[in-house]
């Protein structure tokens, strides 16, 4: 039934300029293409169509160059190298819809390389670790040539060819190529805590590779009943499987099954999926199709990007006119996400590259970069510093939701760049500001209540926000917090009030994200009194929010925020009748000072006097 490596004659499989396919990821036949590169006996011009493999491919040699030309549809490590030197080719294609260009012809193959397991009682044999295009490849190909390797692991699903469909086996044993989990920074880490307020209990996630995905996994320890549609996972899944937080029981497509198309990771993740009747791989063209994926209510879709201007637009695929990856399935599950019933398409990037010397956030794509997906199909985009909601945001509220996720020391430069292109109105003032005293990672994770909330300065973006939030308000609590029942806040005003210099006073808010955006729940403010050298504060709380101790953590930071700043005093005016406020202040040991018909007045002294 096999043949020897040393028995394999090339010179019946392929001759010159011919099509060939090479299986992928941690599935290459690296030592089919060993073999073939020693044996090849003056072949030429053998075009090679792949997408990623793990392993440098030896094949994209410079010294190779006569003998193939690559044609790869994701770069990866040797390749990007080759593409960018013209001696190889970078083909575009959605993932879900490569598989169509080998049955179509478009892609017409001659000869498709693979690696599967031995086969089994019934004569089959698994795909293994990576079935994604790869099926495709074997069941269009003209020629089948299969390394059976008895260490691939035997996956479900969709995952079978029978040892009839092959028509040269060789035996092969060698360790499936391992991924080692990358190391997670301070930044990567932020993202992920962030990412993970947008998950909820009972959402299906798609994941890619990286640290971005790990970091997000590792803060999903408190969630319950999640689910797995994605086209690839690594090792970081296999402790919320073995923890029951993944359990897929609430998934509405495929219930109670992790699907996927490929895994790449560590041999602890190859014998996690080897003969597991839980998890089914399946191909490119099922698993990455936006109506399957939207199949799966509330599905949440985390990408990963090189850029994003401040329209939205991402860029993933390319850095200025150099290629480096490919659009894999990116396009596919912001699509298939953003169909889902309750879906949340997120894209999630450091803020900076280059250690720290250029922005991710761009006010306009950099020359030579390719769109990969559009402004139209981002829902929210993640930094380190926050989340940008876009979904239903104007031209203008984008462009300021992404610049209060940039690194702060681009903020200004990105704001000058709006304001030339005249997407700021006149009233529009400033960039957001820094509150150094709040740390480099300036927005802070809450919990309240057994809720989570964010706390952050006010920014610019927040214009529509703090509209919102004024007419939230009850006639009470307006009276309440101005001691008058304004009745209207402008955008004029509501700018003002979001465009703080916030290294002379200071604006926080309390936020969540409901549903698709997000709503300011509190907010607290001091302004600097410069006679006293002191800080008057103020806080307004949203009815249903009271009483869970939003305006206490308000008044501790900004307490802290005027000692840090040396001042003398923070005092505060409250309504005669605003009894729990003054129970605030009372809590602090402010001190009353005095009170009049209408009003209290509270000192705390930060200095001895």
């Amino acid at each position: 039934m096999f043949i020897d490596q040393a028995d394999l004659d090339w010179s019946k499989i392929l001759v010159s300029g011919n099509r060939m396919f090479i299986g992928s990821n941690a599935a290459a036949p690296n030592a089919l293409m060993k073999n073939l590169i020693e044996n090849a006996q003056g072949l030429t011009d053998v075009e090679l169509v792949h997408i990623l493999t793990l392993q440098a491919p030896e094949w994209a040699q410079p010294q190779h160059r006569n003998m193939f030309t690559i044609n790869s549809l994701f770069l990866g490590s040797g390749v990007r190298d080759e593409v960018a030197a013209g001696y190889a080719d970078y083909t575009p294609c959605f993932l879900s819809e490569i598989p169509s260009l080998f049955k179509e012809g478009i892609l017409a193959l001659d000869v498709a390389l693979i690696m599967v397991s031995p086969p089994d009682d019934f004569g089959y044999c698994s795909f293994g670790v990576s079935v994604d295009v790869v099926k495709a490849a074997a069941e269009a190909a003209r020629i089948v040539v299969a390394q059976i390797n008895p260490q691939m692991p035997v996956t479900s699903g969709q995952a079978f060819i029978h040892i009839d469909e092959i028509d040269h086996c060789i035996l092969i044993d060698e360790p499936i190529v391992e991924l080692q989990s990358p190391e997670l920074d301070p930044v990567t880490e932020q993202i992920g805590q962030y990412v993970s307020l947008l998950i909820e209990d009972g959402d299906t996630l798609q994941l890619g590779i990286g640290k971005i995905p790990d970091a997000v996994l590792c803060y999903l320890n408190d969630h319950k009943d999640l689910g797995i549609h994605t086209e690839m996972f690594s090792d970081s899944l296999i402790d919320l499987v073995a923890s029951g937080v993944v359990n897929n029981r609430k998934k509405t497509f495929h219930n109670g099954k992790i699907i996927s198309s490929f895994c790449m990771g560590s041999k602890k993740l190859y014998d996690f999926v080897d003969h597991n009747p839980h998890i089914e791989f399946h191909p490119s063209e099922y698993v990455n199709s936006p109506v399957n994926i939207a199949r799966n209510d509330n599905m949440v879709s985390i990408n990963s990007a090189i850029e994003v201007d401040l329209s939205g637009q991402v860029v993933s695929d390319s850095i200025g006119y150099r290629f480096y990856s490919g659009i894999g399935g990116q396009v596919d599950f912001i699509r298939g996400a953003s169909m889902s019933k309750g879906g949340r398409p997120i894209i999630a990037l450091p803020s900076t590259a280059k250690n720290g010397t250029v922005s991710k956030i761009t006010a306009f794509i950099t020359e030579g970069s390719g769109v990969v997906t559009s402004r139209g199909d981002v829902h929210y985009v993640v930094t380190e510093y926050g989340i940008a909601t876009l979904r239903g945001k104007s031209i203008r509220q984008r462009a300021l939701e992404l610049i209060k996720i940039a690194h702060p020391k681009f903020r200004e430069q990105l704001l000058a760049q709006v304001r030339k292109h005249m997407r700021v109105p006149h009233y529009q003032l400033q960039s957001p500001c820094r509150v150094p005293e709040l740390g480099d990672i300036e927005d802070k994770i809450l919990r309240l209540d057994n809720q989570k909330f964010i706390l952050r300065p006010l920014a610019p973006s927040d214009e529509r926000h703090l509209q919102e939030f004024f007419y939230s308000h009850k006639k009470e609590t307006l009276l309440m917090r101005y001691n008058y029942r304004p009745t209207r806040m402008s955008r004029e005003t509501s700018s003002s009030l979001v465009a703080v210099d916030q290294s002379t006073d200071v604006a926080l808010c309390i936020t969540n994200n409901i549903g698709p955006g997000e709503k300011i729940q509190a907010v607290g403010r001091y302004y600097y009194v410069a006679q006293g050298n002191c800080a008057e504060v103020a806080f307004v709380v949203r009815e249903e929010q009271q009483g869970k101790g939003m305006a206490k953590t308000l008044l501790r930071w900004l307490i802290s925020i005027a000692r840090e700043r040396n001042l003398d005093a923070v005092i505060a005016y409250t309504r005669k009748d605003n009894r729990p406020m003054q129970n605030i202040f009372s809590a602090f040991d402010f001190k009353k000072i005095q009170q009049d018909q209408d009003e209290v007045y509270f000192e705390l002294k930060l200095k001895p006097q």
